[in-house]
């Protein structure tokens, strides 16, 4: 391994929800952990968790205002805009982002961002060899990943980790995007192809149960579809063509058999099934179009991504 430089300022962005049994003994553990090896910098923001996440977050940087930041959002944005916020609030030469329910060991931080470091990455994503997650949270990371791999180019053989380690000048483009759907790695795959993977453990939740559920499931889906993307207009353009090939094949075989048997009945059954899945068709179309325009409205009228509520820092507050 190529010998580093030295020590690193190294900012860990943490957005907490539900987390407030385990925000303090993680915090705790990661200063012991790297406070000596790094410049250390933890940024925790608190997505309005109806917990105690708060005042064990504000404990926190009562105990260590030299690293911890905190920022509690007014408002439940979820985890890209929480993540977001934290990013706009940090300012280590490598960023990394991880969660708040102790399945991302402390002890492999210290090996990825050696392994960033090492190799000049603008962005290295962790992979597991046995993921923790349940077996819902696992179909719906595989069905993400699907679809990143298509509407994104993602390569197939990466893995979009929730722990990853980010280059300051990356962290510094990522945070010009003020739209109020961000979608992390979709950002990072537009901009840059410089991207590492390395393998760490994964450990099972220290306590309670994933906030992760079909509705933020569809909701990131269709983020990465909207607002990364016009493969799905492209999808509905050529689904729409084919439909309508298909129409005028039918209508000449229509005209065909009423040509060569004037005495054969009108297929009312036939028609209606075609008509109605014509219709189905166009409405999904509308709809998908719909999706993109009313996206469109609200980033026009400026919906922010976060409101911080509460700044505990030397940083401004920002709105975004």
């Amino acid at each position: 391994m190529t010998e580093l430089p030295g020590p690193c300022s190294l900012s860990i962005v943490i957005p907490v929800y539900r987390g407030a049994q385990t925000i303090g003994p993680l915090v705790d553990l990661l200063i012991d952990t790297l406070s000596k090896e790094y410049l250390l910098e933890i940024v925790l923001v608190n997505d309005c968790s109806p917990d105690d996440s708060e005042t064990m977050c504000l404990q926190k940087y009562r105990a260590y205002p030299d690293i911890v930041r905190f920022y509690s959002l007014a408002k439940n944005v979820g985890e890209h805009n929480a993540v977001m916020a934290g990013l706009n609030n940090c300012s280590g030469e490598w960023v990394v982002i991880m969660d708040d329910d102790f399945q991302n060991p402390v002890s492999e931080v210290r090996k990825l961002v050696a392994f960033a470091r090492e190799h000049s990455f603008d962005v290295v994503y962790t992979w597991y060899q046995q993921r923790k997650h349940s077996l819902f949270r696992r179909i719906g990371s595989s069905l993400n990943d699907q679809l990143a791999t298509i509407l994104l180019k993602k390569p197939k053989n990466l893995y979009l980790s929730s722990f990853k380690a980010i280059r300051r000048p990356l962290v510094n483009h990522i945070i010009t995007y003020t739209a109020p759907y961000p979608y992390i790695d979709g950002l990072i795959l537009n901009a840059t192809n410089n991207i590492g993977k390395v393998k760490v453990e994964h450990h099972e939740r220290a306590t309670g149960a994933s906030g992760y559920t079909l509705k933020k499931l569809v909701s990131l889906s269709l983020t990465m579809f909207t607002n990364f993307s016009v493969v799905p207009l492209r999808i509905a353009t050529g689904i729409g063509f084919m439909f309508a090939l298909l129409s005028f094949a039918i209508g000449v075989e229509i005209i065909i058999e009423r040509l060569t048997n004037p005495t054969l009945p009108p297929g009312y059954s036939f028609t209606l099934f075609f008509s109605t899945l014509f219709a189905g068709i166009q409405l999904i179309a509308i709809g998908l179009v719909g999706e993109y325009v009313g996206r469109i409205f609200v980033c026009m009228n400026k919906r922010p991504q976060y409101f911080i509520g509460k700044s505990f820092g030397p940083t401004e507050q920002k709105i975004n």
